[in-house]
């Protein structure tokens, strides 16, 4: 089965959050808190519907599974920085 193919903003915009360029940047900025050794649906500024949706994604490898490995490795990214 092929998987849809999404952009870096749907995941915001499915996630509930603006997704714009610079709100993007804006919250990987503010979120620079994140431990390498967190993962992403643990976090603690998540509602529980989105850490419940990161961590379906993960646990189902669905058609969001890359973009959410995408964000935990660019707010793991930040924290290296």
């Amino acid at each position: 089965m092929d998987k849809a193919i999404h952009h870096f903003s749907e995941l915001f915009a499915q996630l509930g959050l603006p997704d714009d360029a610079e709100s993007i940047a804006e919250f990987l900025a503010k979120h620079t808190a994140m431990s390498a050794c967190m993962r992403l649906p643990d976090a603690p500024y998540w509602t529980p519907a989105q850490a419940q949706f990161l961590r379906e994604s993960l646990l189902q490898d669905s058609d969001w599974a890359g973009l959410v490995d995408q964000l935990s490795k660019a707010l793991q990214a930040e924290v290296r920085s």
